[in-house]
């Protein structure tokens, strides 16, 4: 299953106010980056995540954001630096969009 149209749409609005955006379709999911950077993930679910690094990895551990991590062949689990975006936020772009800028100052 691939990210489709209309969930590439609904990131692209959600994120409108970080600036000009680019994307990359990669393993069924969507990159989508600011400036060359990328920033956030559109899993094949339609699942949100932002990248986070520094400062603002810890802010999210902390507010209880889910982070994204996988089991790997031999059974160990690998933690990647995505976090999943809230629910809350993603009928408000313009929160949307302030969360992406703080992850940028951060990558």
């Amino acid at each position: 299953m691939s990210v489709s149209d209309e969930q590439i749409e609904f990131a692209l609005d959600l994120f409108r106010h970080v600036g000009p955006l680019s994307t990359r379709k990669m393993m069924g999911g969507l990159c989508i980056y600011a400036s060359g950077t990328i920033f956030s993930l559109i899993m094949s679910d339609g699942l949100i995540l932002l990248k986070g690094a520094g400062g603002f990895a810890d802010w999210m551990t902390a507010q209880g954001w889910e982070r994204w991590s996988y089991e790997r062949k031999n059974g160990g689990i690998t933690q990647m630096p995505y976090w999943a975006l809230p629910e809350d936020v993603l009928d408000h772009p313009d929160e949307a969009s302030a969360l992406a800028r703080r992850a940028l100052e951060y990558l």
